[in-house]
């Protein structure tokens, strides 16, 4: 057995029950493959224990796929295939898997309607990234697996990734900030990294901790605001930052409670007068 237990929010163990990969690493009473799944909802929350009450960790969103390795009361313990996160959502926003995903929602959010008529009332509203099968294209709609429509130019092939992930962040310039949020309703300052290098075709982990341990080449920090460019990923404990260019960061602020532009130095100083210094700066 290893010597210090596996992040757990990504690894998926609990006090009665482990993934069958962790057996060797982790011991539980009982191991479990875990039973493929398919996000129905438009989004759900991924919580840290089951009840409404909980604490938000995640968002899931449509069409991800995730593995459920126990579900009672209404709440399913789950796994993301894409980034691997754990957490509990509601058992109701998960269906069978239909089939992989031909393309993703580029737009912010991008409306579902019942008929090709785009006066019809909307059925649903999908986020940024969502995962769709196209089924065919109709008066420039995109007709859906399950019947529904959407404005087929608000998606894009799921070959065809993005070519700049910071102009992708800009986009959600003044989006809400939102801890665990990952949609334009609102959104944390992981989250603006990891939607947009996803966007790009790019694989990104959830936290921000994550983030500065596994993306890109770490820069000198001997003069942190000299030689930055446009992409590079700033970092403190618990937050990151994009540079949109050599002077300017986009972040998911929370003492702004929005996604905001800032001046590198002046962003800088005022985070340092809460006690934190840049921790690291990446370039992809």
């Amino acid at each position: 057995m290893s010597a210090s237990a596996p992040d757990p929010r990504v690894n998926a163990y609990r006090a009665d029950l482990a993934a069958s990969g962790l057996k060797g690493v982790i011991e539980a009473p009982r191991y479990a493959d875990g039973t493929l799944r398919q996000i129905i909802a438009s989004a759900a929350w991924l919580r840290r224990a089951p009840g409404e009450d909980q604490g938000i960790d995640s968002e899931v969103l449509f069409g991800e796929t995730v593995r459920v390795f126990d579900e009672r009361e209404g709440w399913a313990w789950v796994q993301l295939e894409a980034d691997r996160y754990v957490g509990y959502m509601p058992a109701s926003a998960l269906g069978e898997v239909l089939g992989e995903p031909t393309h993703r929602v580029a737009a912010l959010r991008t409306h579902v309607y019942p008929t090709t008529n785009v006066k019809a009332p909307p059925i649903a509203a999908l986020p940024m990234n969502a995962a769709l099968a196209v089924a065919g294209v109709e008066d420039g709609m995109a007709r859906l697996a399950g019947g529904a429509f959407v404005f087929a130019a608000h998606l894009a092939a799921r070959g065809a990734p993005e070519s700049d992930f910071v102009s992708v962040a800009e986009r959600f310039l003044g989006t809400p900030y939102l801890w665990g949020g990952k949609t334009s309703l609102g959104l944390d300052c992981s989250a603006l990294v990891q939607l947009p290098l996803n966007a790009a075709g790019l694989a990104c982990q959830r936290d921000s901790d994550m983030q500065e341990a596994r993306l890109g080449t770490a820069l000198p920090l001997s003069s942190p605001g000299e030689g930055l460019r446009r992409g590079d990923l700033v970092f403190w404990p618990g937050h990151v930052a994009i540079m949109t260019d050599g002077n300017t960061l986009l972040h998911a602020s929370a003492h702004h409670m929005m996604v905001v532009r800032e001046a590198f130095e002046a962003a800088t100083a005022r985070i340092a007068t809460t006690g934190l210094e840049v921790s690291s700066i990446r370039r992809l």
